[in-house]
């Protein structure tokens, strides 16, 4: 029996006299030669001691209850304490299964809770793993300020964004366009600057565009501080794999629509590569960096000096259908003579932007109608973005061409709705019934 495949649960049925003769035999033959696990064993050796010693105590139904709930309420905070993952903790665990031995309750309830306060570590990190999930997580859940690339598409060809961020405040550039967006989740605000041009313009975000802006590694400690209140939620162990050189460890989660992929450094137990998947979207993070320094000015939402400021403050709240529908009409005609895009994947989408702005840049309107042409791509993209991140559509516009009638190219689920919205090449759009649904 290697130390790679012993675990605390079996060390704690070894202690309660659990495993079979052959089993209990190859334990002991195990702790001949570990020192880790002897330890481990001592320890819980002496807690159950302890609760034995305390058995005198006569049991009385109200106490015992009040004592469970003691053990279960010291559990929950201990869990809490190790950065409020799923993988079982030594005091849970121990609780649970002390439980099923013919001592008193309430001895066994007083021992756990005088440990888990006491802060006694009865089983400590997990016996023969060199990286936990709790450590893991915790650079995520602590840091101050993030520097992060994103990157959109598992062929990691895409788009890369490039965020710092301290506290709820975002520096986003991108690897495909000049400008710059400075993003205040707080307020739901951007300042998005143009160094070209020596430009700002402040945008509303408030909304469902949000979800779209959002720190990704936000999303990361929202999923994992809701692991202990889901108990459908579990965190799997990927093992180890080589990935750019150095030894890394893999965790992964998953929740509704979406799936959350953590590799670490076996060293030094550091996330270095964290993948994202939301419906048919995949986000990679990489070369992360926790708690750089970050000047203020950096991620300020003040203008910077030598830039003139939009009189008008865009708005991105609201977008709807339409705004999606315009945007297919100017990726048809600017960019693909008339027939659409082979795929709406966002990391093609994001690929694509730039070009598609310099298109929209080189047309024979006034300034003011360029800005509505290109807030319309961005309304569109942005309810593309939210429709993806629910999951439930369809695209089919590749071959077809600008126009045509009866060609479905588009169809999606709201939310709620029992029925759902065909868009056509001709870009008219329908209710129709699931039955009904293009083949």
């Amino acid at each position: 029996m290697s130390p790679h495949k012993v675990t605390n649960e079996q060390l704690v049925q070894f202690v309660l006299g659990e495993l079979s003769c052959e089993r209990a035999a190859e334990m002991q033959a195990h702790l001949r030669q570990c020192a880790p696990c002897r330890q481990t064993v001592g320890r819980l050796q002496s807690l159950l001691d302890c609760a034995g010693r305390m058995s005198a105590v006569p049991e009385d139904e109200h106490v015992v209850q009040s004592a469970n709930h003691e053990v279960l309420l010291a559990a929950r905070t201990e869990s809490e304490n190790q950065s409020r993952h799923r993988i079982r903790s030594p005091v849970a665990l121990f609780g649970r299964m002390i439980m099923k031995k013919r001592i008193t309750q309430l001895a066994a309830a007083a021992a756990i809770v005088v440990a888990a306060v006491a802060g006694l570590p009865l089983l400590g990190p997990l016996v023969g793993e060199s990286v936990t999930f709790a450590e893991v997580i915790r650079p995520i859940l602590n840091a101050r300020t993030v520097a992060v690339d994103m990157i959109l598409g598992e062929d990691e060809t895409g788009p890369s964004f490039h965020d710092v961020v301290k506290g709820s405040q975002i520096r986003r550039t991108v690897s495909n366009m000049s400008g710059i967006a400075i993003i205040d989740l707080d307020a739901g605000r951007m300042l998005s600057l143009d160094p070209e041009g020596k430009s700002a313009v402040y945008v509303d975000i408030q909304g469902p565009i949000q979800e779209g802006t959002r720190d990704y590694l936000g999303l990361v400690r929202e999923i994992v501080t809701r692991l202990n209140d889901r108990p459908d939620l579990s965190v799997t162990e990927l093992g180890e794999r080589e990935i750019d050189g150095w030894e890394a460890r893999g965790f992964q989660v998953s929740e509704d629509n979406t799936q959350l992929t953590i590799w670490a450094e076996a060293k030094t137990a550091l996330p270095r590569r964290i993948e994202i998947r939301q419906g048919q979207s995949f986000t990679i993070l990489k070369n992360i960096e926790f708690d750089v320094p970050v000047d203020d000015a950096l991620v300020s939402m003040d203008v910077p000096a030598g830039y003139a400021l939009h009189d008008a403050e865009l708005n991105m709240r609201g977008f709807t259908e339409q705004d999606f529908v315009e945007t297919l009409r100017l990726w048809s005609k600017l960019m693909l003579d008339g027939a659409f895009p082979e795929s709406l994947r966002l990391e093609d989408l994001m690929g694509q932007m730039r070009q598609l702005g310099e298109k929209v840049a080189g047309l024979n309107v006034r300034g003011e109608e360029k800005m509505r042409l290109g807030m319309t791509l961005w309304r569109g993209y942005s309810f593309f973005h939210t429709v993806a991140h629910q999951g439930a559509y369809h695209y089919a516009g590749q071959g077809a061409k600008l126009g045509e009638s009866g060609k479905a190219i588009f169809w999606y689920q709201p939310q709620g709705s029992a029925t759902w919205r065909v868009i056509y090449a001709d870009l008219h759009a329908a209710d129709v019934a699931p039955e009904n649904l293009p083949k």
